[in-house]
């Protein structure tokens, strides 16, 4: 099984982050901003890979520190278990719909970090929490697990729907493009040989 534990200290944050990428979707998640946690539940839920994340911050200040480090320790965990990739599938590219919401999250799990986001929000906060700190997830994640991430909201109106479809639909890509191909072997899914660079 493809599992990483991650420890990530310094100032502002101290992390610990678990995956069994070929997990149940089994998550125990704790970062001290609840609509994050939220959102990370989710992910693991639908992409079938178990998380455990402990995070304290400096909430007294925001919730920028806490909300990026623990994009890059997830991420950092999910490079680490997946190792050199041989035999994934390595694309896919999801939509998915949450009532009047439509977003769609398209991923190579390439080794070459690069996000494109194209969502926009209505409200500066959802909760107690800052809309712009989620482009600020999505980047860390991409940067540390390595992976070509497009994330495109189509339409819709409800802020959290916008949101939670933007995980949902992550989560989705990621467990399609992170499976083994039966087909592919022990192989590298590119003609170079080697993924990245």
């Amino acid at each position: 099984m493809r599992k990483a534990t991650i420890a990530r200290k310094t100032k502002e944050t101290d992390i610990e982050v678990s995956i069994n990428i070929d997990g149940n979707g089994i998550y125990d998640v704790q970062t001290g901003i609840g609509f994050l946690d939220h959102m990370l539940e989710q992910l693991s839920r639908h992409s079938l890979m178990d998380l455990m994340v402990r995070a304290k911050g400096d909430l007294h200040i925001d919730n920028h520190h806490t909300t990026e480090d623990t994009g890059i320790a997830i991420g950092e965990a999910i490079n680490k278990a997946m190792s050199d990739r041989r035999g994934i599938v390595r694309y896919s590219s999801v939509t998915i719909p949450m009532d009047e919401t439509l977003t769609r999250v398209s991923i190579d799990v390439s080794n070459r970090p690069y996000l494109v986001w194209k969502v926009n929000f209505s409200k500066p906060k959802l909760g107690e929490m800052d809309t712009e700190l989620f482009k600020e997830w999505f980047q860390a994640f991409a940067q540390n697990a390595r992976v070509t991430l497009h994330v495109e909201n189509l339409y819709g109106e409800n802020n959290h729907h916008i949101v939670e479809s933007c995980f949902k639909a992550l989560a989705r890509a990621f467990r399609t493009a992170a499976e083994t191909d039966p087909r592919a072997g022990n192989s590298v899914p590119s003609t170079k040989g080697t993924l990245g660079g």
